[in-house]
């Protein structure tokens, strides 16, 4: 389905009644299409626009800045290895060209079974940690060749579904906020005077 379904919809409306402003939700409502459908559609971001009072673009143009959305479908497993210059120097274009030959795609492309999609990625913030890649963006640190095979086969397997989600599950525990427990966030044009820690601080 590329809109998003029934009982997404009523969740959509539970996370824009988090914030002041409609607009605010545009970001969780787009991760919200794209773990039900694995990638962020254009009917998808329509919806979201009305739904948030905003129009397609500038949804297209908030979800477009973020590597973490997809446009278009991908596997099952998003493979993304980090190729900026500590995992280079550690070894990460040997670690890539294996996973291609592994995979049988080169980076960018996807499986013939759509279980896995390969990525060259930009610097993942884990320099201390290289070779490092992510899975459905879960690190995984030091990777060998050797450990890579393993991981492979592993997902293949279904081995590892407890550790790593299908691409577009940012969490299995959605947050929900009863009524009486909110910050009592206040709409931007009723302010009227500065924040608290503000004035406190300057007496």
């Amino acid at each position: 389905m590329s809109r998003l379904n029934e009982a997404n919809v009523i969740l959509a409306k539970e996370i824009i009644g988090r914030y002041p402003k409609a607009r605010s939700a545009t970001i969780p409502l787009l991760h919200l299409s794209q773990q039900q459908n694995g990638y962020v559609t254009n009917e998808a971001m329509a919806q979201i626009a009305q739904l948030v009072g905003a129009t397609s673009a500038e949804v297209l143009g908030t979800a477009t800045f973020y590597e973490m959305f997809k446009f278009e479908p991908v596997g099952k497993y998003l493979v993304n290895i980090c190729g900026t210059l500590s995992c280079a120097l550690m070894g990460s274009e040997t670690l890539l060209h294996h996973a291609e030959e592994k995979l049988g795609v080169k980076a960018g492309g996807t499986t013939e079974d759509g279980l896995f999609t390969l990525e060259r990625a930009e610097c993942q913030a884990a320099c201390t940690e290289a070779p490092c890649l992510q899975v459905n963006y879960r690190y995984r640190y030091k990777v060998t060749t050797a450990e890579l095979d393993e991981l492979l086969d592993d997902l293949a397997a279904g081995r590892l579904d407890g550790e790593v989600p299908p691409h577009g599950t940012v969490a299995r525990v959605r947050q929900h906020i009863p009524a009486d427990k909110g910050v009592g966030a206040v709409h931007p044009d009723a302010v009227v005077a500065p924040p608290a820690w503000i004035t406190e601080g300057a007496k």
